[in-house]
């Protein structure tokens, strides 16, 4: 029973992924067909983040009211009819619209199930589904392509990915009763009666959340733990191409390679994590990570950049699952979904400003600023991250 239910929780943590990189390989395609400039892009980016953003913050009290089960199953639901949407659009302001569904329908499934593998599963589990993800968002990409290579529109790699996701929303609707049954016969001692109390009490306003002892410091590492991650994600092969005269090829394939190390080094951590609580998995990432950043500031040799992606794609894999799977170590087991919400939130909010932030500094003075960029970011991760271990 509960291995069933873990089977269904590894498909959905890659289902989340799978649509997460289609934009990116389909703009080329779609900016031209809507007749509009390139940097249209970021609107919809942006749309979708705010109402990831959003459903996050109102995670908590979702899940007390519906339950973990049933905010995954309408949040999948709702995600696979705004890829469905996205797939019969033919203007980009109707793409606007189905923008808020696709990224309300993200946050909440999110969170929700982020906390629920927190609370009933090992911290290798988080690991382990956090390269689902992963591995998700690697085939969107390669589904859009295999989709363009074979004369379809793009609309139908939307619509693929689209029917996928209805797919997991009907088994979704009947792995219903083996949610509960899990949460009766969690091994974990106490959460249990933690959850009914916390049914019982209001959902936390994001003001009370705040005043709790090492939320802000943790908001703030989530903040700056992703602003790296997607700063490198966004900007890796321009610095590789414009400062270190790669040509574009080669660039694109090293930028790759830093989410390679993520999903390889994800699947690794989860069997560190069998022998290493989550606070040594972190500071063993954090350090793999400074390790990285320092090759990318040697000045020569097409080796180092190399390198440098990987490593700090490898440090950068037991980050975000092992800080999440500590929080109610941390904050104890009533507060982990409202923490784990504000945290997303944070997250999100990290990955809409910080990079773009990069691309004016690169504008307007040198796109060589990016190791040093990475390399503030890292120092604020860690400080963070330090400063809540002292204070919980």
């Amino acid at each position: 029973m509960v291995h069933l239910l873990l089977i269904i929780i590894y498909l959905a943590f890659t289902s989340l992924g799978l649509p997460d990189s289609l934009l990116g390989s389909a703009w080329p395609v779609m900016y031209k067909e809507f007749g509009i400039p390139v940097s249209y892009a970021g609107i919809l980016s942006m749309i979708i983040a705010a109402g990831t953003i959003i459903s996050s913050l109102q995670s908590e009290r979702l899940t007390k009211r519906l339950g973990t089960g049933k905010v995954t199953v309408v949040s999948v639901a709702v995600t696979a009819a705004a890829l469905t949407g996205f797939s019969f659009s033919h203007s980009f302001y109707v793409l606007c619209l189905w923008a808020v569904p696709y990224g309300l329908g993200a946050g909440s499934v999110d969170a929700s199930l982020n906390n629920y593998v927190v609370l009933h599963y090992a911290s290798r589990h988080m690991n382990w589904l956090h390269c689902m993800c992963g591995l998700g968002a690697s085939a969107g990409p390669y589904i859009m392509g295999y989709v363009l290579a074979g004369g379809q529109n793009w609309n139908m790699g939307y619509r693929y990915i689209g029917m996928l996701q209805a797919v997991l929303s009907v088994i979704l609707v009947l792995s219903l009763p083996l949610w509960k049954k899990v949460e009766k016969n969690s091994l974990i001692p106490d959460i249990q009666a933690a959850e009914n109390s916390s049914q019982c009490n209001r959902p936390l306003s994001l003001w009370q959340i705040t005043q709790i002892k090492g939320a802000k410091e943790i908001m703030a590492t989530f903040f700056c733990y992703c602003a790296l991650e997607q700063t490198i994600s966004l900007w890796a092969g321009s610095y590789l191409v414009l400062n270190r005269n790669f040509p574009a090829k080669t660039a694109a394939a090293y930028a790759g390679f830093f989410f390679v190390g993520i999903t390889a080094g994800r699947a690794l951590s989860g069997f560190l994590a069998i022998k290493w609580n989550d606070t040594k998995m972190v500071r063993f990432g954090l350090m793999l990570v400074f390790t990285g950043i320092l090759f990318l500031f040697v000045p020569s040799g097409n080796v180092t950049p190399l390198a440098g992606l990987i490593l700090t794609g490898l440090g950068c894999a037991p980050i975000y699952p092992c800080i999440i799977h500590s929080i109610p170590g941390h904050f104890g087991t009533d507060k982990s979904q409202a923490m784990i919400g504000v945290q997303m939130a944070a997250a999100y909010t990290g990955t809409c400003i910080m990079p773009p932030l990069f691309g004016m500094a690169a504008n307007y003075i040198s796109i060589a600023l990016f190791p040093f960029y990475l390399i503030i970011m890292l120092f604020l991760i860690i400080f963070m991250h330090e400063t809540v271990l002292k204070k919980v």
